[in-house]
C-alpha cells in the first residue's frame, strides 16, 4: 500500500522519541520537584495536595480554558497564594533543576534520525506531547531524547492546550492549528489509546513498540504501521519529499479546537 502524502507529522515524546520509563522518571520528578520546594522554606504537605489538584484539574476540564489556568485554579485551593511567587519560583526550577533529572539518560539514537530525516524532506514537524508540563519542561525532554526542540513547528504544553490525551479536542486544536484536515497527519506514538485516538480525525498513525502501551490488553497491531523506532527511522527513509507541507502553524492557544471535533462528527 502506497503511503498517503502527509502535510504534517505528529510525535508523541514519552515511550515514542523519548525510551524512558514513565514511572520511574514521574518518581524523579515528583521527588526534585518537593525538595525543591522544601528548600525554599514552602510548606510540602499543601504543594503536594495543590500539584495533584492541578493535575486532576488538567486531565478533567473541558470548558475551553487552557491547561495553565486549570492548573493555577486548582492549585491555590490547597496552596497558599501568598506563601511565594509561585509562578517565578516554579519557572525557576524548571529552568534549572529539572534538567537534571535527565543527566545520564542514554537516548535512542534512532529518533534524532527520524526527526532529521523528516526535516530535511520539508515535513512540518509538531511534538503532540501530553501537554501537563510547561514548555521548558517539554523542550528539557527532548534535550534528553537527543532531539533539537526548534525542528518543532509546534511543541504542546500547559500553556497553549485547552485539552489532554486522549481526548479528540487535544488532537483537533492541533490541526487547526495547523490549518489541516485529519487526513493530512500522520501520528506517531507508542500508547494504543492516547496516540490513536488522533483516528478519529481521519489520520494514519505509525505506532512504535519499543516501549509500546496498550491500556486495552488486546489490541490488533496489524490494523495500524507498527515497528521499532529504528525500523520507523528507516521507514521514513523511503517516504518522498514533502509535496504540500503545511504552512504558517500556530505555535500558541487556538481557539477552534472544540469546532474542529464537532466538524468532524464527534465531541471529545
Amino acid at each position: 500500500m502506497a503511503p498517503r502524502s502527509y502535510r504534517a507529522i505528529f510525535f508523541d515524546l514519552d515511550g515514542t522519541l523519548l525510551p524512558m520509563e514513565l514511572d520511574e522518571f514521574l518518581g524523579s520528578y515528583f521527588e526534585a520537584i518537593a525538595r525543591f520546594v522544601a528548600t525554599h522554606g514552602l510548606d510540602a504537605a499543601s504543594f503536594s495536595a495543590g500539584l495533584k489538584a492541578g493535575i486532576g484539574a488538567m486531565a478533567a476540564h473541558d470548558d475551553g480554558r487552557t491547561n495553565f489556568d486549570a492548573f493555577w485554579e486548582s492549585f491555590f485551593t490547597h496552596a497558599d497564594r501568598d506563601a511565594a511567587r509561585w509562578e517565578e519560583l516554579l519557572a525557576g526550577f524548571y529552568e534549572h533543576d529539572f534538567g537534571a533529572i535527565g543527566e545520564g539518560f542514554e537516548p535512542n539514537p534512532a529518533a534524532a534520525r527520524a526527526i532529521e530525516t523528516l526535516a530535511s524532506k520539508g515535513y512540518p514537524l509538531v511534538l503532540a506531547t501530553m501537554p501537563m508540563f510547561p514548555r521548558r519542561a517539554v523542550e528539557w525532554r527532548l534535550t534528553w531524547a537527543g532531539v533539537d526542540p526548534s525542528r518543532f513547528e509546534r511543541i504542546t504544553s500547559f500553556e497553549n492546550s485547552t485539552s489532554v490525551k486522549p481526548k479528540l479536542a487535544y488532537y483537533a486544536e492541533n490541526v487547526a492549528a495547523c490549518g489541516l484536515a485529519g487526513e493530512d497527519v500522520l501520528m506517531v506514538g507508542n500508547n494504543t489509546v492516547e496516540d490513536l485516538a488522533i483516528q478519529g480525525l481521519g489520520a494514519d498513525a505509525f505506532l512504535v513498540t519499543d516501549h509500546l502501551l496498550d491500556p486495552t490488553d488486546g489490541f490488533d497491531l496489524d490494523a495500524v504501521q507498527h515497528g521499532t523506532m529504528e525500523e520507523f527511522a528507516a521507514w521514513v527513509e523511503t517516504l518522498p519529499a514533502c509535496a504540500d507541507p503545511a504552512h504558517g502553524i500556530d505555535p500558541d492557544v487556538i481557539e477552534t479546537a472544540r469546532a474542529a471535533a464537532l466538524t468532524n462528527g464527534r465531541e471529545a
